[in-house]
């Protein structure tokens, strides 16, 4: 068995970006970028206001000034004369700040009086206005390639007058789930069988990590429909499948592969729950073979999947974000696997929130991993900890878990 670690480092290596593809501004949110976005214009484009109030000289607006209203600049309308001594110009956010004029009287500290104003407090030279290029200038890169676009930066993109997005294609995900057992939501359920939550699981992931699911049908405990349903995917960046990952006798995802073309980097992991886990590659196809317990499946899609999906969409792979917890009860030592306890997070002392693992951790039941919150994680060995101690999780909210 080998470690997560390096389990991880083996499938991230084995993967690449996919190619970049031309899609509109608004098709770019949850896609990262193959190439940089470079401002097409300067922001603002010339000194503007920043509040409502007048356009003035500072050297001729001390307290008590009387000055003489010679026009109007607001936004999109910019006042073409020149701001000359004693004179003053009534301006609006966003307006352009006229010739003449180096700072903005703000209208609660002004009177207005028929074609004058009066300064009812002094202004100093450069107050309440956005210089030219203040947020960014022409050519400026505002985004950088390889960041997975928020809203947020959708509207900078905008703003820097870019309809266009240069980003990586996103990843197309074959999703197999195999078994005589197991039948679709909805379906006919055979005789001593369950229903599969596995391929609308790891859709659900797939998409909540930027990539295009593809289920496929499901494959029955036979290695020729397990190789015609696996060549169905061969245009796929990824195939994952689930169950048929062990070494039992309905376990047949290698051997059903292999007349296929399929070579194996490694089977086993030590971790609990998700032990028995293939990867390998079909032809120029990777191939993630996930167990076939619901739990196990997602715990290492978490672990594995996830920082897949990244570096198949342009992103480096990272492991899970972690961060530190109190432990809710009191946790045993730990065997020579890497386990991941499913847990409820609540606020505790200090603002570090309390771990605490549900009591039953079967990897068949999903109602458990639908209610956690976290992974605790416990390494290989660990000792004994009493309640209180300070632990690691993996958070899942952000995960689209």
């Amino acid at each position: 068995m080998i470690s997560v670690e390096e389990a991880r480092a083996r499938i991230l290596a084995a993967l690449t970006a996919t190619p970049a593809e031309t899609v509109p501004l608004p098709a770019g949110w949850g896609r990262v970028l193959a190439h940089p976005v470079l401002a097409r214009l300067t922001q603002p484009p010339a000194d503007v206001s920043a509040m409502d109030g007048y356009a003035v000289r500072a050297v001729d607006s001390a307290e008590g000034a009387r000055l003489a209203v010679i026009g109007t600049a607001p936004a999109g309308h910019p006042f073409t004369g020149e701001v000359g001594a004693g004179q003053a110009v009534r301006i609006f956010t966003g307006g352009i700040v006229p010739s003449g004029a180096d700072a903005i009287l703000l209208q609660e500290d002004a009177e207005a009086a028929a074609s004058t104003v009066l300064v009812k407090e002094a202004v100093r030279s450069g107050r309440w206005i956005r210089r030219r290029g203040l947020d960014f200038a022409e050519g400026e890169e505002v985004l950088p390639a390889g960041r997975r676009l928020t809203a947020r930066d959708i509207g900078l993109a905008a703003a820097a007058n870019t309809p266009w997005l240069a980003v990586h294609r996103a990843p197309r995900i074959g999703i197999l789930a195999t078994g005589d057992e197991i039948a679709l939501p909805g379906d006919p359920i055979p005789p001593g069988g369950i229903v599969s939550s596995n391929a609308h699981a790891l859709a659900a992931l797939v998409r909540a990590g930027g990539g295009d699911p593809l289920i496929l049908p499901i494959a029955p405990d036979d290695s020729q429909a397990i190789a015609e349903a696996a060549r169905a995917a061969r245009a796929c960046d990824l195939l994952v499948t689930t169950g048929g990952a062990s070494v039992g006798d309905h376990d047949l995802v290698q051997s059903a592969l292999g007349p296929e073309g399929f070579t194996l980097d490694f089977w086993k992991i030590a971790m609990r729950p998700g032990k028995p886990l293939i990867w390998g590659r079909l032809g120029a196809t990777p191939v993630l073979g996930l167990p076939g317990n619901p739990v196990s499946a997602l715990v290492c899609s978490v672990l594995f999947l996830i920082p897949a999906l990244d570096r198949l969409s342009g992103l480096p792979g990272a492991p899970p974000r972690t961060i530190r917890a109190l432990a809710g009860t009191d946790l045993p030592q730990n065997d020579r696997r890497f386990d991941h306890l499913r847990a409820t997070l609540q606020p505790g002392p200090e603002g570090v929130p309390l771990a605490t693992p549900f009591s039953m951790q079967d990897s068949s039941m999903m109602k458990t991993l639908a209610r956690a919150d976290a992974l605790i994680l416990r390494a290989p060995g660990a000792p004994a900890l009493p309640a209180g101690a300070s632990v690691e999780v993996i958070p899942l909210g952000y995960l689209g878990l």
